[in-house]
């Protein structure tokens, strides 16, 4: 998609978002920057511990794109910004938002559950791909042809909930050689994992993996999920 100025953008381009909010980022390797994240609603898939649930219905909060950057610029234009979900990509008018941050310089990142396909997602966006392990229910549904389309500054995550789901990642590390061309992160399933645990098992198998705490759970618990 070529790029497309704010003003050039037909007035119908909305998104239906749950949230609009700057905190900092909780997860991932930019964790502890402070983040301006969009969560948009809508989720084809029900993972068991999903954290996010409020957002996995349309609202029906249409927002235009334009009003979306004002936001953006009344936060100080964050150079960090996420888009999430729900599942950003069921909206196609997601495309014209990334389009109009990368144009203005930010770091953007998008969270995805890996069951939609990544082909129109812009290789300057950083990609975080969920990869659902048994215990969410949703395994099923992932779509592994989307690792073609990550590099080395993507990131592939993993939600461990016990040792089945630990067993099943790197098992799917292996198979497709995950650590080779992009990071891979795993992090405990919020009140389901004990993380000292987990973080034993890495240590233990020395594996090439980013292990990871919801820090903005740590901070405020439930009330957010960033």
């Amino acid at each position: 998609m070529p790029h497309i100025l704010l003003s050039d953008m037909p007035q119908e381009k909305v998104l239906d978002v749950s949230e609009i909010f700057v905190s900092l980022q909780g997860e991932g390797t930019l964790a502890g920057i402070p983040t301006f994240f969009v969560r948009l609603s809508g989720c084809n898939l029900r993972c068991n511990w999903c954290d996010t649930s409020y957002a996995q219905k349309p609202s029906k909060n249409f927002i235009s794109i334009e009003e979306i950057v004002r936001h953006w610029e009344k936060a100080g234009k964050i150079p960090y910004v996420q888009i999430t979900g729900g599942e950003p990509l069921l909206q196609e008018n997601v495309y014209y938002l990334m389009d109009f941050f990368l144009k203005e310089g930010v770091t953007l990142l998008l969270e995805t559950n890996g069951s939609i396909s990544l082909r129109k997602v812009p290789k300057e966006v950083i990609k975080i791909l969920d990869l659902k392990t048994p215990s969410s229910g949703m395994t099923p549904y992932m779509r592994y042809e989307n690792l073609a389309y990550l590099g080395t500054k993507d990131q592939v995550k993993f939600v461990i909930a016990d040792r089945v789901d630990y067993e099943w990642a790197k098992k799917r590390m292996s198979l497709y050689y995950l650590p080779v061309y992009t990071q891979v992160l795993f992090s405990p399933a919020w009140g389901l994992m004990n993380p000292q645990e987990l973080a034993n098992w890495i240590i233990e198998e020395r594996l090439p993996v980013r292990f990871q705490l919801q820090l903005h759970k740590i901070l405020w618990g439930e009330k957010r999920g960033v």
